[in-house]
């Protein structure tokens, strides 16, 4: 029983040496495994660390990049108006020069008698066309200007055109002499605003009696062609109406004729062409008349051959009549008395026989034709 128990305790000892054994080494191998983490953690964090710092110096220069675009792109812009202003300065210059001198030879005596224009042309050598291609497009862009444009120009053009007074230095008899030039300036220009006054009102005037004929003018023309009298007084010219959205043909047909075909449509249009074609045939058959018959001579028959007619009748399904016609035989002459012979008759007797016989003819085709329409009107 001791040697048991003894037993028994060795082997609880020796389990748990073992265990704590174990125990020992699966610490020991977590602290080298939490060693190893923690220095993978703190390069991480160095690197992040010299990762913030890198961005840093990056954005810095984004930024100085950005400014410094920014600040070139305001140089160009800036620039670009000074050059702009420039242009239009010197623009704005030549035309005040233009108008002054129009203005200098509208005050010259003699010239509205004598018939001379009161503007001024400026020829250049090279042709006019792409002159005038620029005052169109010069024309074009004073029509688009947004308002502060045009008070940027106007504010340009009163700098060029009203000119300092420099009364500094000026006796009373100068500053009269000032104020008189300066009256005889505002007379001027209102005399020229009126004079511009009256030919825009005898333009818009001269406009309007143009605008009016030419609306008589296309009216008439589109009568003449028969179509509606606005026709070509419109944007745009007239539709042409087509017979189909397929074909270019010009449609030539009438309300009338197009609303007939919505009324009755291919039964009509049948009906009609029969009507047409017994109407035809029957004033063909009154005009050709009754056909003269010729007497039938039973000893001396011409027609020979043998008729079959057989008619068949769908409702029974079977045939209900199957009738040849046959001449019959011919009765042996009976002897007659010897007579005197009689003069031969002359071939012109025997043309109308003939005659008769084409007549017959033709109207037993003609009857014939008259069943198989029948048999079709039928069906």
């Amino acid at each position: 029983m001791a040697e048991s128990e003894n037993e028994m305790e060795e082997r609880m000892r020796r389990k748990k040496e073992e265990e704590e054994a174990m125990w020992s080494e699966y610490i020991e191998q977590r602290k080298k495994q939490r060693a190893k983490e923690e220095e993978e953690l703190k390069k991480l964090k160095e690197r992040q660390v010299r990762r913030k710092a890198q961005r840093a110096d990056q954005e810095k220069q984004m930024l100085e990049l950005k400014r410094r675009q920014e600040e070139q792109k305001l140089r160009e812009i800036e620039e670009k108006k000074a050059k702009d202003a420039e242009a239009k300065r010197k623009r704005l210059e030549e035309s005040e020069k233009k108008r002054q001198a129009m203005l200098d030879a509208m005050k010259e005596p003699g010239d509205s008698a004598g018939g001379k224009p009161n503007y001024v042309v400026n020829k250049k050598a090279g042709g006019g066309g792409g002159v005038q291609y620029g005052n169109l497009m010069f024309a074009r862009a004073e029509l688009t200007k947004t308002k502060e444009q045009l008070a940027e120009d106007k504010k340009v053009a009163l700098e060029l055109r009203l000119k300092p007074l420099e009364l500094e230095g000026l006796d009373l008899s100068e500053l009269r002499k000032k104020a008189a030039d300066l009256w005889d300036q505002i007379v001027t220009l209102e005399s020229e605003k009126y004079d511009l006054e009256e030919r825009r009102k005898r333009q818009n005037y001269d406009l309007k009696e143009l605008t009016e004929r030419s609306r008589q003018m296309n009216r008439n023309k589109a009568l003449k062609k028969g179509l509606d009298p606005e026709a070509f007084t419109g944007k745009y010219p007239p539709k042409i109406n087509t017979s189909s959205k397929y074909e270019r043909r010009v449609d030539r047909r009438t309300f009338g004729d197009k609303k007939t075909l919505f009324e009755g449509g291919w039964e009509e249009l049948y009906k009609q062409y029969i009507e047409k074609n017994w109407d035809e045939r029957s004033k063909e058959f009154n005009e050709k008349g009754s056909p003269k018959l010729m007497k039938w001579d039973p000893s001396n028959p011409k027609n020979k051959e043998t008729y079959e007619i057989s008619r068949t009748y769908d409702d029974e399904e079977e045939d209900l009549m199957d009738v040849s016609f046959a001449p019959k035989p011919e009765p042996e002459p009976e002897p007659q008395p010897v007579r005197q012979a009689s003069p031969e008759p002359e071939p012109e007797e025997e043309e109308p026989e003939e005659e008769a016989e084409e007549e017959e003819a033709e109207e037993e085709e003609a009857e014939e034709e008259e069943e198989e329409e029948e048999e079709e009107e039928e069906e």
